[in-house]
């Protein structure tokens, strides 16, 4: 009960699975509390896994399926226990229950491989408070931004074909579009759609035979938008590319999503979307500097020569990076920072360099998301990727018309870019070392198993039945009934294998050993009358047979002894006895 306890920590009370988990958690703890009968206590245990699946529907990652799997194993050990009624020991019980969960795993495997997918179930929308912490928000502000606080909690992580990652200055992950802009704060005008028909949805989902070039594991972020370079396409039903370049996620955001990009290094259909009005929508003076300065670029006759001539007055002013700007005023805010501050992070320079392109009749707009990230090389397994919150990057995109939307960088132009792509970041303590293997575990786990998706299950079953899916129902029957056949006849082979607890399975041994002498007990005979009657016999068996007698009975009716003391006591007088008895003349 404790175990499954420990995992409804980790669940979503909003989701309506959350919800029936955490209910059926109350529920199993106050029926254990007052079960009583023999009866009571079997619909605990038959509560505890229903409750441990429940979990596992919802956080299949490594570290909670390893909980629930301990929490199954402990339930069926106590449902043996009330089943067997013999008094075994935890250490047989929980032999047994792994055995019972072994035979079941080809069955689950069958079930997993073959039984049609769910779509996940919806979250109810989380409201989120703003912070001035270094990670993403719906919105953008940075003049009210006096300090950044670092936050190193982990954001997603990444897997390339290959093993290797893309080059450093392509390391740009975009989650969000910034559309909108009021004077002071950049906003997106696009929402998640509710379906595949939304108006700007754009289907670009890769064929079935597509493989997963990018496994991403996203934590839980609140936003329904997940990161993505802008390329590729995406292998699952969940995933959407809308008109924007968001890559928006159907499933619960408050909950850690895994997604797979097919890689492709083509022009994807969003960067082909024309700039709409609001891409050039800037409030007119609100910064008149910054509106007088475009207004000599807008003179220029190209979008390109526009850029390049901002390109050029910011290679030229003073700028600095600066994580402790200050915040900006109310009045002409882009203004104090460009003629007057000078210093500030990435969303002050993609801020106001976007409001310049728009003030320069240039469409433009902000994208917020991660930029760079530190490659980890597992001990074992592949390498991946790891972005942390202190990665999150902003930049602008600006509509050049023969060339689509462009990714323009405007931190990179000044003297002290601010942070770079995390190669380098600090080394690694023992605890994060020790963090980074798991996080290496783990992905691993996530690209054997939840990496087979909807697109990988239909892949699969064209390969077995083709056009036929009309079978797939006798398919699954067929492949359960061998595999239920099979887990029957292990159980049994098992059970005969290893009978009963370790001291009586040295008493069994020893009296097959006996009866193959010649001396075999009597119907209803006690073990000391048997010994006896041997000893009798082969009076130069009385040592180690009284020796082997006397442990036998302190074992079965003598003070408990210390767990594994006793089998390995007796064992070893039990081999003494055999060999006594192999010196016996003919």
């Amino acid at each position: 009960m404790a175990l499954l306890a420990i995992g409804l920590t980790g669940l979503q009370p909003n989701l309506l699975l959350g919800a029936m988990a955490i209910g059926l958690g109350a529920l199993t703890a106050l029926k254990l509390w007052e079960a009583r009968s023999l009866a009571e206590h079997r619909i605990v245990s038959l509560l505890l896994l229903v409750g441990a699946g429940l979990q596992a529907s919802m956080r299949p990652d490594l570290g909670p399926s390893l909980l629930q799997a301990a929490t199954i194993v402990l339930a069926l050990a106590g449902l043996l226990a009330l089943e067997l009624g013999e008094g075994l020991g935890w250490q047989v019980l929980l032999r047994r229950s792994a055995q019972v969960l072994a035979a079941a795993l080809p069955l689950a495997l069958v079930l997993f491989l073959l039984v049609p997918r769910l779509s996940p179930f919806s979250a109810l929308p989380s409201q989120r408070g703003s912070a001035a912490t270094v990670g993403l928000s719906d919105s953008l502000e940075p003049g009210s931004i006096s300090e950044l606080v670092g936050n190193a909690s982990p954001a997603a992580r990444v897997t390339f074909p290959g093993g290797q990652p893309p080059a450093a200055d392509r390391r740009y992950w975009r989650v969000l579009v910034h559309d909108r802009f009021d004077g002071v704060r950049w906003t997106g005008s696009t929402a998640p759609p509710a379906g595949a028909n939304d108006p700007r949805a754009i289907s670009e989902a890769a064929p079935p035979t597509a493989a997963a070039s990018q496994l991403w594991l996203n934590e839980a972020s609140g936003l329904a938008a997940v990161p993505w370079s802008g390329r590729g396409r995406p292998l699952s039903r969940e995933l959407l590319a809308d008109g924007g370049g968001e890559l928006l996620h159907r499933g619960p955001s408050d909950q850690r999503r895994v997604y797979a990009i097919a890689d492709d290094d083509s022009v994807n259909l969003w960067q082909r979307q024309p700039p709409g009005p609001g891409d050039l929508g800037l409030p007119r003076g609100q910064n008149p500097r910054l509106e007088a300065l475009a207004a000599s670029w807008a003179a220029l006759p190209a979008p390109a020569q526009r850029l390049e001539a901002a390109h050029r007055w910011f290679r030229s002013q003073n700028f600095s990076y600066s994580a402790r700007p200050g915040t900006l005023p109310q009045r002409a805010p882009l203004d104090a920072f460009l003629f007057e501050r000078r210093q500030g992070f990435c969303g002050h320079y993609a801020s106001s360099f976007t409001a310049l392109m728009r003030a320069a009749g240039v469409p433009a707009r902000v994208v917020s998301g991660y930029r760079g990230g530190s490659w980890v090389q597992p001990i074992g397994g592949n390498g991946y990727l790891d972005l942390r919150q202190s990665d999150a990057h902003a930049w602008s995109e600006v509509w050049l018309p023969a060339e689509g939307w462009r990714q323009v960088d405007p931190s990179l132009w000044i003297a002290n870019g601010g942070p770079g792509p995390a190669e380098g970041r600090a080394r690694a303590g023992a605890t994060e070392w020790l963090q980074q293997q798991w996080w290496g575990l783990d992905i691993g786990w996530t690209r054997l198993w939840l990496g087979y998706d909807r697109q990988s299950q239909e892949a699969l079953l064209r390969r077995l039945l083709g056009d036929h899916r009309q079978w797939l129902g006798a398919l699954v029957l067929l492949a359960l009934g061998l595999c239920l056949t099979a887990a029957l006849a292990l159980l049994s082979w098992l059970q005969r294998r290893s009978p009963g607890d370790g001291p009586r399975r040295a008493l069994e041994t020893a009296l097959r050993q006996l009866a193959r002498a010649g001396m075999a007990p009597e119907p209803g005979e006690t073990l000391p009358a048997f010994a006896q009657r041997v000893e009798q016999r082969w009076p130069q068996l009385a040592p180690e047979l009284r020796r082997f007698v006397a442990l036998y009975q302190q074992h079965r009716y003598g003070p408990p002894p210390r767990p594994g003391r006793a089998g390995r006591q007796l064992k070893r007088s039990r081999r003494q006895l055999s060999r006594r008895l192999q010196r016996l003349p003919p």
